[in-house]
């Protein structure tokens, strides 16, 4: 049957058709993406205000992608301390924060209670606020360094007032690639064991890719084919986040670079394979606010958030250091022809601009 048909059809497309998905042209390709996301959002536009914390840049592991880990190029090594990110968190609630993203590198210097304590004075002082905490290879990082088990991390999480997990870590699944990428780092497995116990725990998250350095197309498609078998069990990813490689400052001696064009297939590609995860993040961290927007019309429903202010990607080049002004934000969205909607961390809409 013929490809295109069988996207209209909503049938299911294996590894060998989603790798066929990017011999197609790209309007084509945005066509039915877009298809796929007007039937489902019309033309509503997904953003929350959040603010993004990284309490340390001391790294244990060595990835050859991070700018921002302390333990190679960058002589500048900080940690946090809990009244520090109190204090961010103040501000940011005051300026209407209601998702606090707590991302950190792997340090080995501070001990469990360090990561756990942040989390339930947060709760504790601001009950309402949404923490989205800990990457699944934060949770691999502090099973191997305290001689836990993924489960006693995670029952700790809830415990200290975690509400959701991002989806960081998962880079490419291949073991080949991630052999090369991130030697030591959680393997693609465990990365998907604790996202399935997570979910089995009745909580949600999300999942990303990293995309456009040493993998190839094939790998793209097979990563987004074990989050949708991951999903087809447990129901418990949000939303799915192809991030964009960012070239500066690292040790991944990547010359040639994905085009616009081929960052847009992806999008939609990711739109058309992943029929049962909800929700496609055009992170414009990654992307560029343009590109991210341009995206809206490629199957994306979601631009991430204000953010606020941002170390890990803009470490890499990004333009994300300090975020972005919510007017601005709805702006864009409404002058590229979408509904900007504010939601909050699960979905839930809160309102529309």
């Amino acid at each position: 049957m013929d490809l295109i048909q069988k996207v209209r059809n909503k049938e299911r497309l294996t590894q060998e058709e989603g790798e066929a998905l990017y011999d197609l042209d790209l309007y084509t390709l945005g066509e039915l993406a877009d298809e796929i996301r007007r039937k489902k959002y019309g033309k509503k536009s997904y953003f929350n205000i959040n603010r993004h914390i990284n309490p340390t840049n001391v790294c244990a592991d060595i990835c050859k992608f991070c700018a921002y880990s302390a333990s190679r190029k960058n002589p500048n090594q900080y940690t946090m301390s809990h009244d520090e990110i109190l204090s961010i968190v103040e501000n940011s609630v005051k300026n209407g924060a209601k998702e606090m993203h707590i991302v950190s590198a792997h340090n080995p210097n501070d001990g469990v209670e360090w990561y756990m304590g942040a989390f339930r004075k947060i709760k504790e002082q601001f009950p309402d606020l949404h923490v989205k905490a800990m990457t699944a290879a934060e949770i691999d990082f502090l099973t191997r360094q305290y001689g836990l088990s993924y489960d006693e991390v995670l029952d700790m999480m809830i415990e200290n007032g975690v509400d959701s997990m991002p989806g960081g870590g998962a880079e490419i699944f291949d073991e080949d690639v991630r052999e090369y990428l991130c030697k030591g780092k959680v393997t693609s497995d465990q990365w998907i064991e604790i996202h399935k116990k997570w979910h089995e725990r009745g909580k949600e998250s999300n999942a990303t890719m990293l995309f456009g350095h040493v993998e190839t197309r094939a790998h793209r498609i097979d990563h987004m084919i074990r989050l949708r078998n991951l999903q087809d069990q447990t129901g418990g990813f949000n939303a799915f986040i192809p991030l964009v490689y960012q070239r500066d400052n690292n040790f991944l001696k990547v010359t040639e670079f994905p085009s616009g064009q081929e960052i847009l297939k992806t999008y939609a590609i990711s739109r058309i394979m992943l029929d049962n995860i909800p929700h496609i993040k055009a992170y414009w961290v990654t992307a560029s606010i343009n590109l991210a927007l341009i995206a809206q019309e490629f199957g994306a429903d979601d631009l991430d958030g204000t953010i606020e202010k941002e170390s890990i990607q803009s470490a890499a080049g990004a333009k994300s250091s300090h975020g972005m002004d919510l007017d601005d934000f709805v702006a864009m969205i409404k002058n590229s022809g979408f509904e900007p909607i504010e939601r909050d961390s699960l979905y839930n809409e809160l309102r529309t601009y």
